[in-house]
C-alpha cells in the first residue's frame, strides 16, 4: 500500500513539474514567433525630428540625414556629425566640429524597431553599454529640406 502511494505522489510531483514547464515553453515559443519589425534603410536619407524632455521642459531638434552625414539643428545651433554605419541598423555618430570633451565621445546608435514615418532606437557613448537611452525619430519627409516651423 505504501508503495502505491509512493508512486502515486512521484506521478503527481511529475505532472505538476510538466505542467509548469509546459507553460514555459508555451510561452516561449509563442514570443519567439514575433518578430519586430526593422526596416532601417528607410532611415538613411530625409529629415527627421526628435522631441525628448530635458527637466519639465519639452526639447525638439531637427535633423537632415543623408547616409554618412548629420546635419542637426538645435536651439538656434547647427551641429554636423560624421555617420558611420556598423551594419543596416546600427551607426556610430561622431561630431565633426566638437564644443567640449563630451561632444567628443562618439555616440552608438542601434535602431531597434521602425514604424511606417518613425523609429525606436537605444543610444550610449560608444563603449558605455550601462547608460543606454531610449528614444523615438520621426521621419518628417524624404527631401533633405528642414520644416517651415524651425
Amino acid at each position: 500500500m505504501k508503495m502505491e502511494l509512493l508512486r502515486f505522489s512521484k506521478t503527481l510531483i511529475n505532472l505538476d513539474f510538466i505542467k509548469q514547464y509546459a507553460v514555459f515553453f508555451l510561452l516561449l515559443f509563442y514570443y519567439s514567433c514575433y518578430k519586430i519589425e526593422r526596416n532601417c534603410s528607410n532611415f538613411r536619407y530625409g529629415t527627421f525630428k526628435y522631441e525628448r524632455v530635458i527637466g519639465d521642459k519639452l526639447s525638439t531638434s531637427y535633423f537632415i540625414r543623408e547616409n554618412d552625414i548629420e546635419i542637426e539643428y538645435y536651439n538656434n545651433r547647427i551641429d554636423t556629425s560624421k555617420i558611420n554605419w556598423v551594419n543596416e541598423c546600427e551607426f556610430i555618430l561622431k561630431k565633426l566640429n566638437p564644443m567640449n570633451n563630451i561632444e567628443k565621445k562618439p555616440i552608438s546608435i542601434k535602431i531597434i524597431s521602425t514604424h511606417k514615418d518613425s523609429y525606436d532606437f537605444e543610444f550610449s557613448l560608444v563603449g558605455d553599454k550601462k547608460n543606454r537611452q531610449r528614444g523615438n525619430i520621426i521621419k518628417i519627409s524624404d527631401n533633405l529640406e528642414l520644416p517651415s516651423e524651425f
